[in-house]
This record gives C-alpha cells, sequence and structure tokens, in this order.
C-alpha cells in the first residue's frame, strides 16, 4: 500500500548569484531530491530582476524560503546550511518524529 504523502509548494527568494544564493540553492535542491522527491514544486525568483514579488510577500532579507503549501506558510531566511532546521520549517522533521513513534508501536 502507497502511503500518499503532501505536495510542497515553496519559493526561495535570491539576490542575484551571490555565493549565498547559490549556495541556499544548491542545499535546498539537496534536501527537496532526498527527502521531498516527486512531491514538491520549487519556484526561484531573483528579488533584483522582481523586487514587486519580494515586496508582495514582505521578503525582507536573501536567500529566503517561503513555504506556501501546505499550510502554515513559513519563512525560513539564511544560506539553508542548517539542515535539521529546513526539516522542522518544512514540518517534514515533525512528521518522520511521528511516523517513527508509531512504527515503534
Amino acid at each position: 500500500m502507497s502511503k500518499i504523502r503532501k505536495t510542497y509548494v515553496l519559493k526561495l527568494y535570491v539576490a542575484g548569484k551571490t555565493a549565498n544564493s547559490v549556495r541556499a540553492l544548491k542545499t535546498l535542491k539537496d534536501i527537496l531530491e532526498q527527502e521531498f522527491k516527486g512531491v514538491y514544486a520549487l519556484k526561484v525568483i531573483d528579488v533584483l530582476k522582481n523586487p514587486q514579488l519580494a515586496e508582495e510577500d514582505k521578503i525582507l532579507a536573501t536567500p529566503t524560503l517561503s513555504k506556501i503549501l501546505p499550510p502554515p506558510v513559513r519563512k525560513i531566511i539564511g544560506d539553508l546550511s542548517d539542515r535539521e532546521r529546513v526539516l522542522i520549517g518544512l514540518d517534514l522533521l515533525y512528521e518522520e518524529l511521528v511516523e517513527q513513534e508509531s512504527l515503534e508501536e
């Protein structure tokens, strides 16, 4: 029986191709491919090219990862190098802990 998984809709706001932006994108793609393969949509928004999008979404710093779906909307600011923090921000780590507990019972 296959387990139904949530679909994640994410936006990554970056400012050009700075070292932090490139690192955040690479780290995020690694996490998404390991943990969310096939169940995510990622849109990368360069705030230098699309400042109105950043303003509409109230983005004050880059890089910022915004999880749109599933609710609630969450934002993570920084280069995303702390994998555990990213997973907690995306509500995945909590789900893994709940699943582990139910398997142990």
